[in-house]
């Protein structure tokens, strides 16, 4: 278990809160707004470190993300170093065993179990549009699978999180959840970091309990790769297409 960086004492968020903007209007509109444009998933990072201050500060601002009835259903496990290497190599031994994988249950439906338009086509494009980058063509599998695998080394990013809940928690907590993930996200990117946020690693969730000492009563949500896009490898330069305002939104007045 990796401890927290040790941190003096300091005004709180809240007390900040109640304080002045820190920014004009204008320039702070422009500069959360690039926060949340320029989050992009990353998938191929530098080695340059990440401080536990660095990390400790994220976590500390997404903390404010908003819950039901102020439930915090998270729960956050910090991988670096050996640690974080230790539990790759577990996963990357599973992941290899045909046999193995072919056992393995997910611990909830993050996707449907039927698929149907326009969900399917999007996830097959974004597919292939990554592959088509990487010059994987179609019916490849072994560099499907190793490209896929290097979810389980967090891409090469230097901090690996792993989150989870309460399995007495319900479908309400995992919206609660994507809030809290979206904040920590954001909060990276106003600090120049970059995040993958990775529902591949639920698969191997028996494997991670098992790795990290996490009781039966959490479950799994999701993996995270933090740390600094490496601006040299092309499947940094993917960007997904997303639908306009007026393709999903009804007005009613």
């Amino acid at each position: 278990m990796i401890s927290s960086p040790s941190h003096s004492s300091s005004p709180t968020h809240s007390a900040r809160l109640k304080s002045t903007a820190p920014l004009p209007p204008t320039e702070l509109q422009q500069a959360v707004d690039w926060a949340i444009v320029s989050r992009r998933s990353i998938r191929a990072f530098l080695p340059t470190p990440v401080s536990p201050e660095e990390v400790h500060a994220i976590l500390d601002l997404a903390r404010y993300a908003a819950s039901g009835m102020n439930t915090q259903p998270w729960r956050v496990h910090v991988l670096t170093g050996a640690a974080k290497e230790r539990l790759t190599a577990v996963i990357a031994a599973v992941d290899n065993d045909d046999d193995v994988t072919a056992t393995l249950v997910e611990p909830y439906h993050y996707y449907p179990l039927e698929w149907l338009p326009p969900y399917v086509d999007r996830r097959r494009k974004v597919g292939w549009d990554l592959y088509g980058l990487l010059g994987i063509a179609k019916g490849d599998k072994a560099r499907m699978h190793a490209q896929h695998g290097r979810n389980y080394r967090f891409f090469d990013a230097p901090v690996g999180l792993i989150f989870t809940v309460n399995r007495v928690l319900q479908a309400g907590s995992l919206m609660d959840y994507g809030m809290f993930l979206q904040s920590l996200m954001v909060a990276a990117r106003a600090r120049g970091l970059d995040t993958c946020p990775q529902v591949a690693f639920t698969k191997f969730h028996q494997v991670i309990h098992a790795e990290l000492g996490i009781p039966d009563t959490e479950m799994v949500v999701c993996g995270m790769s933090l740390g600094h896009a490496d601006p040299a490898c092309i499947e940094n330069t993917l960007v997904t297409e997303r639908e306009s305002v007026g393709s999903f939104t009804t007005y009613h007045e």
